[in-house]
């Protein structure tokens, strides 16, 4: 392990943060797996946030290319800004600081809708934000990124590579901010892809169920092997917290032109000023 390596006791975790400069489209996780190799011990797990990872692969939409329709139009300025901004929202008790930034959306608020019709339909389209896990910080410009594609394969083959070159048994874990919500002992989300046993792709559904359940936090939304859900919700919800907690942090769009100081379109070479914590090695504490 490097001499200058930090790291954070989260009661009975030891939380490694490892800081890259900005993964661009089609760039390897390499730099990822390089400085886990100088962390990782056997049973350890390596957290690794959702959106490198699709911006890796090329998971990017550029919103620009969208000419929004009617239906986006009502889902961005009544559905959303003024329906769930000043009714629906109040009534489900949905944070402050999303209300907020709803009654404000800016006139792209549109195309965005119209990309999340087109890619993923109504049921998502109807959730006021955060719609199908789409993220709009950490991109440039007017692009968002995608869920990953196959993000368990994403994981076995990161866990595989790490085995390979350090002889360590590395669970890898990949994390969406997108909320799991828990009834009795029924657990769901709105994204279309997590760990058994959470129920997937419920879209708005879970969002309005959601502000009634227990929010479980952060989502685990593949594993490269098997982990005991409590376990996985655990592990995800202490890197949000860290990453939270972080200078670095940019959990909304408004969040990283405030970072970045720019009220304008945000360049890859903004992104690359600033420190990233793409992912975290969590390690369990023998107490």
């Amino acid at each position: 392990m490097g001499l200058n390596q930090k790291s954070v006791n989260y009661g009975e975790y030891i939380i490694f943060p490892i800081e890259t400069n900005y993964i661009k489209p089609n760039d390897s996780l390499d730099i990822i797996i390089n400085k886990a190799l100088d962390i990782v011990k056997d049973k350890d797990c390596l957290v690794i946030a959702e959106t490198p990872i699709s911006i890796s692969q090329g998971r990017i939409v550029d919103e620009a290319n969208y000419s929004p329709s009617l239906k986006a139009k009502f889902l961005a300025f009544v559905w959303s800004k003024y329906i769930w901004g000043y009714v629906i929202g109040p009534l489900l008790r949905i944070k402050k600081r999303t209300i907020k930034n709803l009654r404000k959306l800016p006139s792209e608020a549109s195309q965005h809708k119209e990309v999340v019709l087109q890619l993923y339909g109504w049921k998502h389209a109807l959730k006021p934000c955060s719609e199908a896990g789409i993220d709009l910080s950490n991109v440039p410009g007017t692009y968002v990124s995608l869920l990953p594609e196959n993000p368990e394969k994403i994981a076995k083959d990161i866990s595989k590579t790490l085995k390979e070159l350090s002889k360590k048994d590395v669970n890898v874990l990949i994390v969406d901010t997108d909320a799991t919500y828990k009834i009795k002992d029924k657990y769901f989300t709105g994204l279309s892809v997590a760990i058994p046993p959470i129920k997937v792709n419920m879209g708005v559904w879970a969002y309005m169920l959601g502000q009634i359940s227990k929010n479980c936090g952060s989502t685990p939304i593949a594993s490269s092997s098997p982990i005991d859900i409590e376990e996985g919700l655990k592990i995800a919800n202490i890197c949000e917290e860290y990453q939270k907690s972080s200078s670095g942090n940019m959990e909304t769009i408004h969040d990283m032109k405030r970072k970045l100081c720019k009220y304008e379109d945000i360049s890859v070479d903004d992104l690359d000023s600033i420190v990233h914590t793409p992912a975290i090695v969590v390690r369990k504490m023998n107490l």
